[in-house]
Order: C-alpha cells, then sequence, then structure tokens
C-alpha cells in the first residue's frame, strides 16, 4: 500500500513539474506577417515575387510555417494605395515591402512605426523618404534602382545604337520626383542632343496623345524611363512605338518582352531577392535606421532583334556585344 502511495505521489510530481512544459510546447508560436504593397498585379509582378520567395527560402523562411505573408496588389489603381497601406498597418505586419514610389510614399504616411523595406525606387533622397542612403533615419530603408544616374546610360545606349539622332522625345512620369528627368536633361546636354518633355498623368493617362505629339513634333527617337504609370501601360507604348516606327530606349526588359526595342536598367529581381535580407534582418531586430540603403549591382541590357528588323533597323556589332541577353 506503502508502494503505491509513494508511486502516486512521484507521478503526481511529475504532472505538477511537466505541466508548464507541455503548457508553453501547446501555446501556437508567433509567426511573424510580412506585408507586400504592389502597385501593379499579382501577373505582372509574378517574376519579383517569386525572386522575393527565393530570397526568403534561402534564409530558410517557409511561408506558413515561420513566416506569413499579406499582399496587396493595387492593379494599375494607385489610388487604393493608401487604403491597402492602413489595412497592412491595422493587421500589424512585422515589416512592409514596397515596390515603387507611389506605394513606399502610401506606407510611409501610414505608419512611422512599422519598418518599411522598399523596392523600385529612384530617387528615396529626392522623395523624401531617408534622410541620407548611408543612413536611412527613420523606420524606412530597403533598394534604391538609381534612376537619375541610368538615364545618362539610357540616352549614351540610345545615342551609340542610333549616332544620327537629332532630337529625343522622353516620356516623364509625373508620379515620379522631377531629379530624374532632370539628370537625364544634363546627360542629354553632355552629348547635344536637345529633349522634348513629354508628360503622362495617371490614373487614365493619354498615352496615344504622347506618341502623337512626339510623330507630330518629328522625334528621331523615345526614351521611356522609369515610372508607375508607364510600366502599367507598358504594352500600349510598345504597341504605338511599332506604329509609329519609332526606336524606343525603354528602363526595364519587361518592355522589351512585351516587343520593345532595347531597355537598360538593373534587374528587379534581383533587387526583389535583396530585400528578402532585409526583412530577415528587421525581423532579427535590426533597425531599418541602421540599414543602409543598397544600390543595384546586377545591370542588364537586353535588345530585341525581332523588333530591330521590323523597324528596318540595323544595330552595330559592338552594342550587340554588349548586350546581356539578345532577344531574337
Amino acid at each position: 500500500m506503502r508502494l503505491k502511495t509513494v508511486r502516486l505521489v512521484v507521478m503526481l510530481a511529475l504532472v505538477i513539474l511537466t505541466a508548464p512544459l507541455i503548457a508553453e510546447a501547446q501555446q501556437p508560436k508567433h509567426v511573424p506577417r510580412i506585408g507586400l504593397l504592389i502597385t501593379n498585379s499579382r501577373a505582372a509582378e509574378s517574376t519579383s515575387i517569386e525572386a522575393f520567395h527565393r530570397g526568403l527560402q534561402a534564409l530558410g523562411y517557409v511561408e506558413g510555417q515561420n513566416i506569413m505573408m499579406e499582399y496587396r496588389f493595387a492593379d494599375g489603381n494607385l489610388e487604393q494605395l493608401p487604403q491597402f497601406a492602413a489595412e497592412l498597418v491595422q493587421l500589424n505586419v512585422a515589416v512592409i515591402v514596397t515596390t515603387g514610389t507611389p506605394p513606399t510614399r502610401a506606407a510611409q504616411q501610414a505608419t512611422k512605426t512599422i519598418p518599411i523595406v522598399m523596392t523600385v525606387v529612384g530617387d528615396p533622397l529626392g522623395g523624401g523618404f531617408v534622410a541620407s542612403l548611408a543612413q536611412p533615419g527613420e523606420n524606412i530603408t530597403g533598394l534604391t534602382q538609381m534612376t537619375p544616374q541610368l538615364n545618362g546610360k539610357r540616352r549614351e545606349l540610345l545615342k551609340e545604337a542610333f549616332p544620327e539622332i537629332a532630337r529625343v522625345a522622353v516620356f516623364v512620369d509625373t508620379t515620379v520626383t522631377a531629379e530624374a528627368f532632370q539628370e537625364t536633361q544634363r546627360a542629354a546636354e553632355a552629348l547635344g542632343l536637345p529633349l522634348q518633355s513629354l508628360e503622362v498623368r495617371g490614373p487614365n493617362p493619354d498615352v496615344d496623345g504622347a506618341f502623337s505629339t512626339a510623330t507630330r513634333q518629328r522625334a528621331d527617337a523615345l526614351l521611356i524611363p522609369p515610372g508607375p504609370v508607364l510600366n502599367l501601360h507598358r504594352k500600349r507604348a510598345v504597341d504605338l512605338a511599332a506604329q509609329s516606327r519609332l526606336p524606343a530606349m525603354y528602363f526595364y526588359r519587361a518592355f522589351v518582352e512585351d516587343g520593345g526595342l532595347m531597355s537598360y536598367g538593373p534587374s528587379l529581381p534581383d533587387l526583389f531577392r535583396r530585400a528578402a535580407t532585409y526583412g530577415d534582418k528587421i525581423l532579427q531586430g535590426t533597425k531599418p535606421a541602421d540599414l543602409p540603403v543598397e544600390q543595384p549591382m546586377k545591370f542588364e541590357l537586353v535588345i530585341n532583334l525581332k523588333t530591330a528588323k521590323a523597324l528596318g533597323i540595323t544595330l552595330s556589332p559592338t552594342l550587340l556585344f554588349q548586350a546581356d541577353e539578345v532577344i531574337q
């Protein structure tokens, strides 16, 4: 009888000692959530989103297990961005990842505390998102696509491809800062090449009217710099360039894949892959203010040779040799 009593006492002691451990094990672990605030549709940004997921996976994150994702796609409607940003704040996500200037602006206005990782922002200083690239200052950091500096390079490549051009029409997306166009002007002046500025405004920009103006004013070529409005209407822009028979330099390879002539710019999938590293560091406790803004490391010159032939254009072997990819 005494032996049974001793056993019962031991069992009760074990239950008392292990109960907190069992209860702790049964409690669901906190899984952080990352919010993605995206201007375009899921389909339009599928490649970049996949790159972001690959970046997270390389760091040990598996969606649905130790990380959750909250997506907000504006599908080209920039007016929806503030509402979506507010929703992500209300969900108390751990990090908000943005794609471009308008969603970054919406997130900035929605929260001063939740960390924001920006991508595809051409001018974070001019946009007022950070105090400096080295010391962002507040709750925003991430990656810039170096739009102002790259416009000069695009201009040089356009001049190299078409040495005899005398007038270039530049489509200016009014949703981005003026610094990008000013830098393009400076680069054009250095090459002795006058610019013809054509504004496009959202949410329903007159892309057709801009092309008509370029043709009427006898532009020899087109320069399509970065901007969410033009990116949303890229297929229409590419089709109109073909109809106008004007050679065009674009800022992302997606335009060339849709039939545009040539593009030069940073690799967007690479920027999104690197954005995952920012998210990881922030989840580990690093403050955005302590994470310097990084610049692109991978650039692409993409040429559509089929489009060149359709326009009756012969591109120099030197230019084709520089290309990272030639679409046949």
